[in-house]
């Protein structure tokens, strides 16, 4: 995949993980990485990608892109740099 931002620093699949689970563990991965990190989380379509990077956005992370990729979407989030 051609990405005009940086290489994420870790990835998360979560497809087939139900709501809210899915938002519960991306935030914790989230929470153990540097701040200014890029998480790429893999996410099913439906649910997920309607709810999830709403609630990331009301948590404060910065969601920075979202791409649909042949059945699941991939969704590139960062850690704020100060929490």
């Amino acid at each position: 995949m051609s990405n005009p931002l940086s290489a994420p620093d870790a990835n998360l699949d979560l497809r087939g993980t139900p709501c809210p689970i899915n938002f519960v563990r991306t935030k914790l991965r989230l929470e153990q990485m540097q701040p200014g990190a890029l998480l790429e989380v893999w996410l099913d379509p439906g649910e997920p990608i309607e709810q999830v990077p709403d609630s990331l956005t009301m948590a404060g992370y910065s969601v920075e892109q979202i791409v649909e990729a042949s059945g699941y979407f991939s969704l590139l989030v960062r850690r704020p740099l100060a929490a």
